[in-house]
């Protein structure tokens, strides 16, 4: 709960930091384009929309608390509308009250700025329901699973990794749909700066119901947990029935609300990109002393640079090769830090269990039920190995930015984190729901079905849910962490990039004498 809450409130307040600084920087390119107020109280009144908005929602969110209620002996699909009946409540509400918030702020495109707010709603709805979809055994692709396990544990890992990757197309589709809407109707196709805060008000407006998202989130933890504690108490096998259905439910909205946070992710860190561009210009201008540059032969003042000039000057096209290096350097980063938490998962474990065997061999008694393990020294090993094992990479993830951008300048910057968002976006999906879906099968044929509990299929279940669980819980939601941190290096460090030839490079200045 605490991870997963810490990565949606960095988005959410990455997505807020980065479409105000958008906002200020789209009305200095316009300059009197964009009505009669000065430059000034323009850009207060761009920088106030995202800020307005979030309050906004976080008062709706806990009004939407209050329209989640469900009857006794609910099935699991209506547990998961009653959850649903929250989200669209609090959504409703956002999209009703955003129109008169950016019509009072004088916003001159205010009904494109709100129509940026809805697509971003829309997309983050059409992230959960898909992911509602792929991950609850209350539609095909989890019972497919369930299915595939009684053949063996082979078919129903082979079948989970093949809805992890299916579970990709609806929310790639949705993001595009968000991206492109949001940009052009902003006003991009003029003013590209414009068109990212128009991406980036879609990205405050899809965590606006961040305070419903995490209390659902929430929620499956609370779930588990009281599982869990029934057993341990050995209370009536009917609640332990109870709980493992809000469990089930539990898993598919967790699976939701690491689906909102990758999708927050993604349209976060697009908005960063134009963040970093904009961190370059002051860098540029007040610690480089650069006023002027040469682009196409003209010169042009680096204060005015639109974003072309950007791309112009620093040749970022797919022919230039510092580009490319960084496409591949970024999808690769992606790869390599999920195998470095899924080892790391590995490796813990490999200990706990040591631990239990050792303490089943010193006390025979934890075995006859006579005496209690020593659960604190399990707690500590996992605690011990969960901060070890992150340095890495924590390192890799803060490195990889920086290195990239001191060989290869702000073009390979760029390349690296398109890449590193692309595969790692769809990476962190697959995995999400991948794992998710592992563990709703085996809930599904714990209620019965396709041989119920003890049953081959169940012991096939029990090994994708253990594969699904560093899926789910280590490496798919660590990938938002590292695509967001990966941009946000890039703009800490900008001044260490521009250092090397103007932000070109450590390679171009050897080759070509400085």
């Amino acid at each position: 709960v605490a991870g997963m809450g810490a990565d949606l409130y960095e988005s959410y307040a990455g997505s807020i930091l980065a479409t105000s600084a958008l906002g200020v920087a789209a009305v200095a390119t316009a300059g009197a384009a964009l009505g009669s107020y000065s430059m000034m109280e323009m850009q207060l009144r761009y920088l106030a929309a995202p800020i307005s908005l979030a309050a906004v929602g976080v008062v709706l969110s806990i009004m939407a608390i209050y329209l989640v209620q469900a009857d006794e002996g609910a099935s699991q699909a209506q547990l998961i509308g009653a959850l649903s009946r929250g989200l669209y409540g609090s959504s409703i509400g956002i999209a009703v009250l955003a129109l008169p918030i950016m019509y009072i702020l004088g916003l001159p495109n205010w009904w494109q700025v709100w129509t940026a707010v809805i697509i971003g709603l829309i997309v983050g709805i059409i992230v959960g329901k898909s992911t509602e979809f792929y991950t609850s055994h209350a539609f095909k692709p989890t019972r497919g699973i369930a299915q595939q396990a009684e053949t063996s544990s082979a078919t129903a890992l082979i079948e989970g990794v093949a809805v992890g990757m299916e579970s990709n197309g609806i929310p790639v589709v949705a993001i595009i749909f968000g991206i492109a809407v949001s940009f052009y109707i902003v006003g991009g196709a003029s003013n590209i700066l414009m068109g990212l805060y128009g991406v980036g008000i879609a990205a405050v407006g899809m965590l606006s119901t961040l305070g419903f998202t995490l209390a659902t989130d929430a929620y499956g933890p609370i779930a588990d947990n009281a599982g869990g504690n029934a057993e341990m108490a050995d209370l009536d096998p009917k609640v332990r029935d109870r709980t493992d259905q809000l469990d089930a439910v539990g898993n598919t909205t967790a699976a939701i609300g690491k689906g909102f946070a990758i999708g927050s992710a993604a349209l976060t860190s697009l908005a960063l990109l134009a963040a970093y561009l904009e961190e370059i210009r002051l860098v540029l201008t007040e610690l480089r002393g650069i006023e002027t540059v040469q682009i196409a032969g003209k010169t042009v003042e680096v204060a005015t640079m639109s974003m072309q000039d950007f791309m112009v000057y620093y040749n970022v096209t797919l022919l230039n090769p510092s580009v490319l290096i960084g496409l591949f350097a970024g999808a690769a980063t992606a790869f390599y830090f999920s195998a470095l938490t899924m080892r790391a998962v590995g490796r813990a474990a490999g200990g706990m269990v040591e631990e239990v065997r050792r303490q089943f061999r010193s006390d025979p008694g934890i075995l006859a039920g006579i005496s209690k393990p020593d659960y604190a020294r399990c707690v500590d090993i996992s605690t011990a190995s969960a901060q070890r094992e992150m340095v890495m990479p924590s390192l890799i993830a803060i490195a990889v930015p920086v290195v990239v951008g001191v060989l290869f300048g702000v073009a390979g910057v760029l390349g690296l984190l398109a890449g590193g968002l692309s595969a790692g976006f769809a990476l962190a999906i697959m995995m999400a729901n991948a794992g998710g879906s592992w563990d709703n099968a085996k809930k599904y044929i714990e209620e019965g079905h396709h041989g119920g509990k003890g049953s081959q299929a169940h012991k096939a279940a029990v090994v994708g849910d253990t594969v699904g669980d560093p899926f789910k819980d280590t490496s798919g939601p660590s990938l938002n962490i590292l695509i967001k941190l990966m941009s946000m290096v890039s703009v800490v460090f900008a001044g260490l990039v521009a250092a090397f030839a103007g932000g070109q490079g450590l390679l171009y200045m050897l080759v070509n004498g400085g």
